[in-house]
């Protein structure tokens, strides 16, 4: 079902609808994309979506979940009280925006900094009078059933995450007068960090993804539903579909694949979309336009709903190597296609 709603927009962003062209595009759409959403996630700034609700510390995360995607999410898949889990849950914001709904919250995160800046964050609600019930836990998401109390076993209604894009993040810029434009914070930690998802190369991360969402089963309570919202990019100007490859990372995890969305990074204006990118995404993009590659910014990001089954029976977790070879090699051969 296509969303239609408008969202409030900012005093200098006019509230607009979806350009009707787009809604018709998705009432058209093939019986195998009638579950198709879109989520109008941008209709304000990312900076405006943050305001008051996260610390300045927060701005330097390389790779930031929208604010109005985790809502939006939690909104439609939970009801207050319940809870909500992130196993790599970054600066906190599905935490954050759960706990402004009155949901209960839990999260993990690797790096020991960035899960001070959610604990700050939540303390920071707590501060404006959001009592709430919410946890950051350090540790490897690989290990969730281990990490997590056993408290947590069966419980969540919901899960909203994102994998890490590794070196397709693009981080903050700064001009030196004798070094031109530096890129900063646009890494996740150190680089010989093996034990972090981002630096252990594109295909062990499918891996430690799956592992990671089988995981998730054994704090999910029936029919409880994982959003994971993923974009594809380019590695040396060669796409790399991880959307098709996180689908089929959810099926060998044991997980059933409920809904594919599309959440929009870019505002919807009533005959186009108005693009919100990064210095370096337009930069990309300009440079590969003067070479006769016709790329456009990104505009979405896919927001991949499973669920689990609706009852407790446990599907046993079938990811292999060869498996995920297979679809590694499927997404470049359509990348080279593309």
């Amino acid at each position: 079902m296509t969303d239609k709603r408008r969202t409030p927009a900012s005093a200098d962003e006019p509230t607009q609808p979806i350009p009707r062209a787009l809604i018709d595009t998705l009432d058209d759409a093939d019986e195998d994309q009638a579950g198709l959403s879109v989520w109008t996630t941008a209709q304000v700034s990312p900076a405006t979506q943050r305001r008051g609700k996260y610390t300045p510390e927060s701005t330097a995360h390389p790779a930031k979940m929208l604010p109005d995607v985790a809502r939006h999410a939690i909104e439609h898949y939970t009801k207050p009280g319940e809870l909500v889990l992130d196993p790599m849950c970054g600066i906190g914001t599905t935490l954050v925006e759960a706990v402004h709904l009155a949901r209960r919250a839990v999260g993990v995160e690797y790096e020991p900094h960035w899960v001070a800046v959610a604990r700050s964050n939540l303390e920071l609600a707590r501060e404006q009078d959001i009592d709430h019930d919410a946890h950051v836990i350090q540790g490897d998401a690989r290990q969730l059933v281990t990490l997590l109390p056993q408290e947590y076993v069966g419980q969540a209604a919901l899960v909203v995450t994102s994998p890490p894009y590794g070196p397709s993040t693009h981080g903050r810029v700064a001009v030196a007068p004798s070094e031109g434009i530096q890129k900063y914070w646009h890494r996740y930690g150190s680089a010989l960090d093996r034990g972090n998802l981002a630096n252990i190369g594109h295909h062990r991360l499918l891996a430690g993804f799956t592992r990671i969402l089988a995981g998730l089963r054994t704090f999910l309570r029936p029919g409880g539903h994982i959003v994971v919202t993923i974009r594809p990019w380019r590695e040396h100007s060669e796409l790399i579909d991880l959307p098709a490859q996180i689908l089929a990372c959810g099926r060998a995890a044991g997980l059933i694949p409920a809904e594919r969305n599309v959440a929009l990074l870019a505002r919807a204006a009533e005959t186009d979309l108005v693009a919100r990118g990064s210095f370096f995404q337009r930069d990309f993009i300009s440079k590969q336009r003067e070479a006769g590659l016709p790329l456009h910014l990104i505009a979405h990001e896919d927001v991949v709903v499973f669920r689990t089954a609706l009852h407790s029976k446990v599907t046993p977790f079938s990811a292999t190597v060869a498996e995920l070879h297979s679809l590694r090699g499927r997404s470049r051969n359509m990348g080279r296609a593309a």
